[in-house]
């Protein structure tokens, strides 16, 4: 877990700090002063494929309807903004909190912005299920998680390139975490109140945001009168 930051601004005395809140400019983000072992994985096989640039792996490209319709490297997606797969996995502590990350300045997509979701794409012929336990495990460093529950899917689509299907899931997740440091700038876990309050104050990835709003909507409308 990374140590505990005074209040950089106005909101609950006990929610974590980012030492380094992302700067508008990303590539004047901060280095991460990392304060674990992690794994050096970012890529899909593990270990063994560590060394593997991330934008060669292999994606399924999809069309409006999450129908495959090639496979193409990811540095190619991206490049071309072709429609792919990703995953969303809210994960909580024993607490019930949410973790909350800022991503590493050499991400492809949205580097230094924060989050509230980890995952990441879906790799070629892989299922969002696999997909959303390989990255949450992977993401939060751990093992032995439960399968996230999934919870809806939605099509997202910024209208200037960047269109995924997005599986969104939540797990439960008891044990210390130790994430990434080619995935993880800073870490913490905030209270619904608290991540609702930095909402409005951190600069987030808008897929992220796009899902964490669909889930709030989807929880206020399933929630019992006056709950």
């Amino acid at each position: 877990m990374s140590a505990d930051i005074p209040p950089a601004s106005p909101g609950p005395a006990d929610a974590p700090r980012d030492p380094a809140p992302a700067p508008r400019d990303p590539a004047d983000a901060p280095r991460d002063p990392a304060d674990a072992l992690r794994d050096p994985a970012d890529v899909v096989g593990g270990p063994a494929d560590a060394a593997r640039d991330p934008a060669d792996e292999i994606l399924d490209v999809v069309d409006e309807h999450d129908t495959v319709v090639a496979q193409v490297p990811r540095g190619d997606v991206y490049a071309r903004g072709l429609r792919h797969r990703c995953v969303f996995v809210e994960a909580r502590d024993a607490e019930g909190r949410v973790f909350v990350h800022r991503r590493t300045p050499t991400k492809l997509v949205f580097p230094s912005l924060y989050d509230m979701f980890v995952g990441g794409v879906v790799g070629a012929g892989e299922s969002y299920d696999d997909a959303a336990l390989r990255e949450a495990e992977e993401e939060l460093g751990v093992t032995g998680l439960p399968r996230p529950v999934p919870l809806f899917t939605f099509l997202y689509d910024d209208g200037a390139g960047r269109s995924w299907w997005s599986a969104v899931y939540e797990v439960r997740c008891p044990r210390p975490v130790d994430p990434q440091a080619e995935e993880v700038a800073w870490h913490g876990f905030l209270s619904d109140e608290e991540l609702a309050a930095r909402v409005e104050e951190w600069q987030w990835v808008p897929d992220g945001l796009a899902a964490y709003e669909r889930l709030r909507a989807l929880r206020a409308h399933s929630s019992p009168p006056g709950g």
